[in-house]
């Protein structure tokens, strides 16, 4: 499979994991407002807070190690150990669900049974569920290296509607049940998940069409399965010591420095997940399978090697923009946001510094999802070890710097914190970028420099829009935020505009990768 084909596929990827993300945000949004009307805002918050923070972080330790490792590489490799190494997940998914059980059980405060009952329940449940998505990991991680779009936009959107469906059923008529009903939704979501995977993969693989073109490298549904033989190791151990390597580093991720995600969601993360995570997990596999890992950029395939570069390039450029964006008129409309979404209690505290600082942050989430993104694909084991290592050491000064300016300015201190980290983690990264191409024609760097002119085109718009916000939010009337959100559309129009104009590689990239259907025909 050629660059270009893999680059087609990775861009359709990324639309429809972007095109999910809308679906369940829409889905989530109608489906809060309805459950409100019925339960206690404590129970909802419980769920959307504890009970997902525990599913979320067991599925990623568990996981995402294994996921990194197992999706690098060529194609030439034993896929018998690659599912078997993928099995593991199963038993460390539920070794991580019985200590964070516990920890969620004993030593975090349990809430009023009063308020909120079957809280143990919902723990276990929970659990259960990370543990029963953990077995479809294997197909999972086999329909991301072979690129089937529409089985995952299938799989989760029924998955995702049916939990639905059953959520509003249960709290409709058995709304006594309170937490159980999140709980039993959650599982039978990562069942119908799991089952959506493996039926397809049962279907494909007894049709004839599938021996004959060998579109897998199994052929019988049983090959999923763990396979035990005496003359061959039961993992590739290569690939093993890689997902180690990962693995150290995910686990500093989450526990050190991810915990932003968890205060601030509610204020600004949307965006963030909406558009940077789809397109980081499917370029990933771009930049995986066209650059062998273990291998130096000089004896990288050269159209592969230009290929990436380039792609690189769009991919910073695309995430510079889209931050700056956030950043430029976030600052000028959090005070309005958070007027509109919860009256003069959010938007006359703290609230807006608050969204405004995170605005910033997701600039440098933007850059460093896609910079990381490029470096773990390209970076040998040895590398990978020795950046955990830095990340080591940067977890203690990111714990000490977090202590210091959580005491000095509260919230805002600790995502300035994370601030902090996130610029040394992009540095990191734009150093190894630098190297791998130092010897080469290649510059992906340039993405990062803006024209003078849409430079320009940004501050004017940050000036405006401030101007606005001083002269007509929020407490003037209706008429006064309308014409604030005017404002604010034409200085976007604005900013837009002189980017189609001045950023045409970009625009071509876009409209080239993301916009040509007849890729779609492809997929299967």
């Amino acid at each position: 499979m050629g660059s270009q084909e893999v680059l087609g596929q990775a861009a359709r990827l990324a639309s429809s994991g972007l095109l999910l993300q809308v679906l369940f945000r829409v889905i989530t949004f109608f489906l809060n407002a309805f459950i409100l009307r019925f339960l206690s805002k404590e129970i909802v918050g419980i769920v959307n807070v504890r009970l997902t923070l525990l599913y979320s972080t067991i599925t990623f330790l568990a996981r995402e190690a294994f996921r990194r490792a197992c999706l690098s590489g060529s194609a030439q490799r034993d896929w018998s150990q690659t599912l078997n190494l993928l099995w593991l997940t199963v038993p460390l998914g539920v070794f991580w669900s019985l200590f964070l059980g516990w920890v969620w059980l004993q030593l975090l405060e349990v809430p009023n049974p009063d308020v909120v009952p079957h809280y143990g329940t919902g723990v276990v449940l929970f659990g259960l569920s990370a543990v029963v998505e953990l077995l479809g990991e294997p197909f999972w991680v086999l329909a991301q290296a072979h690129i089937f779009v529409r089985l995952k936009v299938i799989a989760e959107s029924l998955s995702v509607i049916l939990r639905s469906v059953l959520t509003a059923f249960l709290v409709l008529w058995l709304p006594h049940w309170g937490l159980c009903i999140f709980s039993l939704a959650q599982l039978f979501y990562t069942s119908v998940l799991v089952l959506s995977y493996v039926v397809y993969f049962t279907k494909l693989l007894s049709s004839p069409e599938s021996t004959k073109q060998h579109i897998l490298p199994v052929s019988r549904i049983t090959d999923l399965l763990p396979n035990f033989t005496r003359s061959r190791d039961f993992v590739n151990w290569k690939e093993a010591k890689l997902t180690w390597s990962f693995f150290k580093q995910s686990f500093l991720k989450q526990i050190l420095t991810e915990g932003v995600y968890d205060i601030v969601n509610n204020l600004g993360s949307l965006v963030a997940r909406l558009i940077f995570q789809p397109i980081e997990e499917s370029f990933y596999v771009f930049f995986a399978k066209v650059l062998e890992r273990e291998k130096d950029a000089t004896l990288q395939r050269q159209e592969d090697f230009a290929v990436a570069a380039a792609v690189l390039e769009s991919l910073l450029k695309l995430a510079l923009l889209a931050g700056l964006t956030i950043t430029v008129f976030g600052f000028a409309y959090s005070q309005l946001a958070l007027d509109i979404y919860g009256g003069a209690m959010l938007s006359s505290g703290s609230g807006p510094v608050l969204l405004r600082t995170y605005c910033l942050y997701v600039l440098l989430l933007a850059i460093n999802g896609v910079t990381e993104c490029f470096t773990f694909a390209a970076m040998s084991k040895k590398e990978v070890d020795r950046y955990n290592f830095t990340m080591l050491a940067l977890s203690f000064s990111f714990l000490a710097l977090s202590y210091l300016l959580t005491r000095w300015c509260g919230s805002v201190g600790f995502i300035l914190a994370n601030c902090f980290n996130m610029g040394i983690r992009i540095t990191q990264s734009l150093c190894f970028i630098y190297h791998y191409y130092q010897g080469s024609p290649h510059r992906p760097l340039a993405g990062l420099y803006l024209s003078p002119v849409l430079l320009g085109a940004f501050v004017l718009s940050g000036v405006i829009t401030g101007v606005s916000e001083v002269f007509l939010c929020c407490d003037q009337g209706w008429p006064a935020r309308l014409a604030h959100i005017t404002v604010g559309a034409f200085s976007l129009g604005l900013t837009i505009g002189t980017a189609f104009v001045t950023e045409s590689k970009l625009i071509h990239f876009l409209r080239t990768q993301f916009g040509v259907s007849k890729l779609a025909d492809k997929m299967t």
